[in-house]
């Protein structure tokens, strides 16, 4: 489960975005344009420590991107490559955000999506003692798998679309550009949201 706050980020997940996406090798998007939210789904962190989220983002007219992001109370060392930026959450203090592909918690949670149909995390406001649960903006399909490489230890990470997660000799993709899910392999994970009715591929393991 994901605990939400009602905070404030200084700056914002999308300003973050607006800066950082264009230097990306996967960018598409116009020029200058703001990054806008189209939709969003959370993974679980076991240890409950680090948050993780991917967010379906557009640059304009361009087409739908997919950022996978892990929110930090403290810099990972060694991963300065994947840092996105830093921001002031106003209830949990400083914030360090990062590429989630380069972030050791996120391949074995988005390994269990695509292998295990493991699903996403459920996201709730705690209010007056209770928790007020918040509906899911993206419908996640996960596969089934015979077998199940983990990607406890990766190996290597190539950025570029898809961004290629490898560990063990097994090859975990990320789509970047969600596209039309006609692949037929069953080590998948695809996803729709309003606007999106058709499920497209946003994962794979191969």
């Amino acid at each position: 489960m994901a605990l939400l706050h009602r905070a404030e980020l200084r700056p914002s997940k999308l300003d973050l975005l607006t800066t950082w996406l264009p230097g990306r090798p996967w960018f598409a998007g116009t020029p200058g344009a703001e990054a806008t939210r189209v939709a969003s789904y959370r993974f679980d962190d076991p240890a409950g420590e680090v948050g993780i989220e991917t967010i379906l983002v557009r640059a304009g007219d361009g087409p739908v991107l997919q950022v996978p992001l892990t929110y930090r109370a403290a810099p990972l060392a060694g991963a300065e490559r994947w840092l996105v930026g830093t921001t002031d959450h106003s209830v949990l203090g400083p914030r360090w955000v990062y590429d989630a592909s380069g972030d050791p918690v996120y391949p074995p949670a988005l390994a269990a999506a695509v292998l295990a149909d493991a699903g996403q995390a459920e996201e709730y406001f705690e209010v007056d003692g209770r928790r007020e649960v918040r509906a899911p903006s993206v419908t996640l399909t996960g596969g089934r798998a015979d077998t199940a490489p983990a990607f406890d230890l990766v190996d290597e990470v190539v950025d570029g679309d898809p961004t290629l997660i490898r560990a063990g000799g097994a090859e975990l993709a990320l789509v970047r550009r969600p596209a039309p899910a006609d692949a037929s392999a069953a080590a998948r994970l695809t996803g729709s949201w309003a606007g999106q009715v058709d499920p497209v591929l946003l994962a794979y393991v191969r």
